[in-house]
């Protein structure tokens, strides 16, 4: 462990700054939006822009990698994003929060790009679990804190936004005075969703189900405590109470699923989102929204990593690394929908609309994982879980299917093992 943070500490200290970035703009925007007056409608179109944006990111990112390189792509897309967060201070419209945020959607997928592969090239077989496990906590941690920061007193309303441009900008200042070599990279091959729903049916529709209930939560919580009288510190703290939840079940639902079939945990997972969605809707009491959004979290936030896990047990070894593209394009398209619905469900059934979408989500994951249990046995074989975050990451899977596939060659011929 201590190797693996003094090989890559530029990455990470970077990647660190962008997480606490982002999970701090994404929060700031939705209730500062409220605060200027924004509707519902509104607040879900800007903050859809930046999934929009992802969508776009994550197809050029790495062709804009392979072009110019590892530093002069990291510098340029922080740059760019650093202009958007001033961009967000100076003004107060939405349709230039709508458009910056579409600027730092398409960025944030690159900045993932260059960090994920510079590590997986950067680190030796027997390192790679303990680089990724350290992404991990760096991909979960940073958004909470930024999360967190927004409940700190800023009666300027200015001090949040420069200290997101502050965050990006020295970002890059890690990588530049590193002095590490930056790897050979060449943008991966995609497989396209109709074949991957062939391989893996449930790893398709669970991935959008599931990503649209992550960016309902992840959005739609602070102005759903808002309107249940919270005050900003309170809601900016219950939606950290629900990440830190989310993060701290991955591991030990991921070994529960290494020991029986995925699908079952996948059910159970659901049913978890299903019923503490309708006690929510229930039980308005402010507390007991605490406890609801984590328990949700609970249910939502590990489900990505156990689908892609049950869609790679599927998979050929030439497949993996294709097919891990192709689940990061439906985790963007749920994102995008889950950003629209969340916030202009709120209102709906008397402000009970945004547990009744999340219980409809855990409804659909637990009823489709349930049909497939039955048609279809598990897999004989299956690998083991990698965790991968899901909120604020741009390409989450990418480390996790090389990884998956160097471990594989170097099992199947030790000698083609090669340390960077």
């Amino acid at each position: 462990m201590i190797r693996a943070l003094n090989e890559n500490w530029a990455l990470f200290l970077g990647m660190f700054m962008l997480m606490v970035a982002n999970g701090l703009l994404a929060t700031l925007l939705t209730i500062r939006g409220a605060s200027l007056g924004f509707s519902d409608f509104t607040i879900s179109v800007m903050q859809a822009s930046y999934p929009l944006g992802a969508l776009a990111g994550t197809a050029l990112a790495p062709r804009l990698v392979e072009n110019v390189g590892h530093i002069r792509a990291f510098s340029a897309l922080a740059s760019l994003v650093s202009i958007a967060a001033i961009v967000h201070l100076l003004t107060s419209d939405a349709i230039s929060w709508s458009v910056m945020r579409l600027l730092g959607g398409f960025c944030y997928p690159g900045l993932y790009v260059i960090t994920e592969s510079w590590l997986n090239a950067k680190s030796e077989n027997n390192m790679r679990a303990q680089v990724l496990s350290l992404y991990f906590i760096i991909q979960l941690a940073g958004p909470a804190l930024g999360t967190a920061i927004v409940g700190f007193p800023d009666p300027t309303g200015n001090l949040l936004f420069g200290l997101v441009s502050i965050l990006i900008s020295l970002s890059i200042v890690p990588l530049l005075l590193s002095g590490n070599k930056a790897p050979e990279y060449a943008a991966p091959e995609r497989m396209s969703v109709p074949v991957l729903y062939k391989v893996s049916p449930i790893a398709v529709i669970g991935i959008v189900l599931v990503s649209i209930g992550v960016a309902a939560s992840y959005i739609s919580l602070p102005l759903y405590a808002l309107q249940n009288g919270f005050t900003t510190a309170q809601a900016s703290g219950a939606l950290v109470a629900a990440l830190i939840a989310g993060a701290v079940v991955q591991y030990p639902i991921g070994w529960l699923s290494d020991h029986t079939d995925r699908r079952y945990v996948v059910i159970g997972l659901g049913v978890v989102t299903t019923l503490s969605s309708l006690w929510m809707a229930i039980d308005t009491s402010p507390s007991h929204i605490v406890y609801g959004f984590v328990l949700i979290a609970i249910g939502l936030y590990p489900a990505y990593s156990i689908l892609t896990a049950h869609a790679n047990d599927q998979l050929k070894l030439s497949q993996i690394v294709p097919a891990s593209g192709t689940m990061v394009l439906l985790l963007n398209v749920g994102l995008l929908v889950g950003t629209m619905l969340g916030p202009n469900s709120i209102s709906l059934f008397g402000g009970r609309g945004l547990p009744f979408l999340l219980a409809a989500i855990g409804i659909a994951v637990a009823l489709f994982a349930l049909i497939r249990r039955v048609q279809v046995a598990a897999p004989t074989d299956t690998g083991d879980v990698q965790v991968v975050g899901i909120i604020g990451t741009g390409q989450p899977g990418v480390l996790q299917a090389e990884t998956w596939v160097q471990e594989e060659e170097t099992r199947t011929n030790p000698d083609s093992s090669q340390g960077f």
